[in-house]
């Protein structure tokens, strides 16, 4: 399926020289090329979700009421899991995507139905959740989520017409995430469900399987076609090592782990040799991960920011693995009582799939504006006080007596990183490349 280019009128832009000043912000910039517009989409439900919950907790440890009409912790995994990650994926996709398939590329003007759909419906999601009205609440956050779901729908039928399409032969990373995005719509459309027929219970586990079978799927995808790239083009002396059954590791790593996260949330307590098996098929899953990072160059990557900043990130799923492993052992030889509570959740979602976040979602917006590939000293500080907004997170969970201000520390760090980034990048993506070229 090939989408028809439509172009819209952009402001004109110079090749010849870099102006003085940075050129106003322009809403017509948007639509110059796909990631312009699903990055500023992305990077607005990322600054605002981070502000939201860091008041939430700022508002726990004081003890100020909220009104919540879902459990907090439901809203919080199905915004922070769903919310700007598939915005995120649709402005690289649309972006890469038609390149690594061989396709004619995709305007920026074919996602903006689903993109509009997407951003409403997540405001709409708010509403239901602290509606003052409770016999609304339900219906609104439903009616929300179905936007959700149906804007995602679309651009990942989209995604899937162009694999479909595609003439190149090698397509095996491109269907694994296409397959994945299917996936995340499916849930989607659950939890909407789940949501309107009044039965919180059911969303932490799609919310779970969601955050490790779709967005992990699509992060390990990623990351075993591009981290060995990047780092072989930056440091010529490493070879871009990236063998097939690596990729299978990866995406059966990503699907088991939805499966026990699933089954947990389903059915706790699970009898100890089911925690046992479990810790017995993480444990060298992360012992491969943390070696992995060393093969594919982490510590010669330290020498260069944005570079660095990838495999740093990487590092915390084996880190994720490790703890998933100590926890569930920790479970079986206590049965039930001991564990290390949401520390292993919180080393993958804010440890790995933050930082890489950080990390790739920058590296395009510096690519695709005619900037150097390089983290100056404002993004590389914002991505080590991102390292110790996960740390803290880690400590709350580790920590009950004090999981109260560590927790709100955490996430108030958390929203300073994400909210300075969306203002820094989201500012790019409404002026004209520094180079004069277009996109």
């Amino acid at each position: 399926m090939r989408q028809i280019p439509i172009r819209p009128s952009l402001p004109a832009a110079s090749p010849r020289r870099v102006p003085a000043s940075a050129p106003p912000w322009r809403l017509a910039w948007l639509f110059a090329a796909p990631h312009r517009l699903a990055f500023a989409a992305a990077a607005l439900v990322l600054a605002t979700s981070a502000l939201w919950w860091a008041l939430a907790m700022l508002a726990r440890w004081a003890g100020w009421a909220w009104p919540w009409n879902l459990p907090p912790a439901h809203a919080h995994a199905l915004l922070m899991g769903f919310g700007f990650m598939p915005l995120f994926f649709a402005g690289f996709l649309f972006t890469a995507g038609p390149k690594w398939l061989g396709m004619p590329p995709v305007a920026a003007l074919a996602l903006w139905g689903p993109v509009r759909a997407v951003l409403a419906g997540w405001g709409v999601f708010l509403l239901g959740v602290h509606a003052p009205t409770p016999g609304v609440a339900p219906l609104l956050a439903a009616l929300g989520l179905a936007a959700v779901a149906g804007g995602w729908s679309v651009l990942a039928w989209r995604f899937v017409g162009l694999v479909r399409a595609s003439p190149v032969p090698d397509r095996v990373h491109a269907t694994c995430i296409a397959s994945a995005a299917a996936f995340g719509a499916l849930l989607l459309w659950a939890a909407a469900g789940a949501v309107l027929a009044g039965e919180p219970a059911a969303l932490r586990p799609l919310a779970l399987a969601g955050l490790w079978g779709f967005v992990g799927v699509v992060y390990a995808t990623v990351a075993h076609r591009m981290i060995p790239f990047f780092t072989a083009a930056a440091l010529p002396a490493l070879d871009a090592w990236r063998p097939q059954w690596l990729l299978v590791v990866f995406v059966a790593s990503m699907a088991m782990q939805a499966v026990f996260a699933a089954l947990e949330a389903l059915a706790w307590p699970l009898p100890a040799w089911g925690w046992g098996a479990m810790a017995a098929l993480e444990a060298p899953i992360a012992m491969l991960l943390l070696a992995l990072a060393l093969r594919w160059g982490l510590v010669q990557s330290l020498k260069h920011r944005l570079l660095a900043m990838l495999h740093l990130g990487f590092v915390w799923l084996g880190i994720a693995f490790a703890l998933s492993a100590l926890s569930h052992a920790l479970l079986a030889a206590t049965g039930g009582q001991l564990s290390l509570g949401l520390a292993p959740l919180h080393a993958y979602t804010m440890g790995f799939l933050g930082s890489i976040l950080v990390a790739m979602a920058t590296r395009v917006s510096c690519g695709h504006s005619g900037r150097a590939l390089a983290a100056d000293d404002l993004v590389w500080g914002a991505f080590l006080v991102l390292q110790v907004a996960v740390v803290l997170r880690l400590v709350a969970a580790l920590w009950p007596a004090a999981a109260a201000p560590m927790t709100a520390v955490a996430a108030l760090a958390w929203a300073v990183v994400m909210v300075g980034w969306a203002l820094r990048y989201g500012r790019w993506y409404g002026q004209p490349r520094v180079d004069g070229r277009p996109g």
